[in-house]
């Protein structure tokens, strides 16, 4: 019996070590919302398939963990491909102060939004936005002020052109909708905020379409660069899709500094290849992930070496 007890206790023991041993990294998050969504999936495959403890690290807003993981401080974050040019290049919402530390480590699901309008507004086009009540402020979301912004430019208005109501951040704007409080709101395609306000709102609701033209996109790019245009067809469960429609469409990011060790990056990276089923079971959002495809799409900024490393084993960097 005390071989046994002392068997046990040395089990014990060993466990406890290889789990006070294992490294630990966090990943920059918000409290709620797209971005927390997307960070809890990415700890927990990289957590269970990894060999490495990745926690989420709420914050207020991704401006607040961008400087934050460029100093090292913090060792993964996620992000729209636009906030993420916007401080590499220190512009936009970074404007003076580029973070020329960070890295990417993968491009991951696309994200394609447009205006949404009640049906019974009869509006079809943003050159109708004109007077309309729309959202400002959002303290809470404020690269949303430069999709709005953006939004309008496509058709020659600006903020001007309409009425301001100020608004803190994205889910108070679509219930603000959903109230009859402002016109248009911003949503995602297929998004279930997008199907509440079309059970909400007497006659259901729409998308309408940006122009879909180079011009009009540059317009667009001035305010939220690094995007696209992509038509969306109507289809089953695509709530708010009543013709073909023109969106917006912008990746969003994996990413780290480069003083991260090699090490830790390939074993990430190797998880975000590896374990794709897993994280499409993460939610809608995953929908349009493809791990052969998109992970190391080329973005005009640099990949972490660690990622590079692996996706070159694998076969997936680009060889252009």
């Amino acid at each position: 019996m005390n071989y046994l007890k002392l068997f046990l206790g040395t089990a014990a023991g060993v466990a406890l070590a290889t789990t006070a041993s294992a490294q630990t990294v966090g990943i920059g998050s918000t409290k709620a919302g797209a971005v927390a969504q997307i960070t809890a999936t990415i700890s927990k495959a990289v957590s269970e398939h990894g060999g490495i403890q990745m926690r989420k690290q709420t914050m207020g807003g991704t401006q607040q963990y961008i400087p934050v993981v460029n100093a090292g401080e913090l060792e993964f974050a996620i992000s729209n491909i636009t906030q993420y040019h916007m401080a590499r290049t220190g512009t936009g919402l970074s404007k003076g102060t580029p973070y020329k530390d960070l890295r990417l480590v993968a491009t991951m699901m696309k994200f394609t939004v447009s205006p949404v309008v009640p049906l019974k507004s009869g509006i079809t086009k943003t050159s109708q936005l004109k007077g309309t009540r729309m959202a400002v402020g959002f303290k809470g979301a404020p690269l949303f002020v430069n999709l709005h912004s953006g939004s309008l430019a496509t058709a020659d208005l600006t903020p001007a052109d309409i009425k301001p109501v100020p608004q803190v951040g994205l889910v108070q704007h679509w219930r603000a909708f959903m109230a009859g409080k402002i016109d248009w709101v911003i949503a995602a395609a297929g998004s279930g905020f997008v199907k509440q306000m079309n059970a909400k709102i007497s006659g259901g609701v729409r998308h309408i379409s940006f122009p879909n033209t180079p011009e009009a996109l540059a317009k667009m790019h001035k305010f939220f660069p690094k995007s696209n245009w992509e038509t969306i067809a109507p289809r089953k469960g695509l709530t708010g899709v009543v013709e073909p429609t023109n969106f917006i469409s912008y990746d969003y990011m994996l990413w780290t500094h480069k003083g991260m060790s090699n090490d830790t990056v390939y074993k990430v990276t190797k998880v975000m290849h590896t374990q794709e089923k897993q994280l499409k079971e993460g939610g809608p959002l995953w929908r349009s992930f493809q791990a052969n495809e998109r992970l190391a799409k080329p973005q005009g900024h640099p990949y972490h070496p660690g990622a590079m490393k692996y996706y070159k084993e694998a076969g997936l960097w680009p060889s252009k």
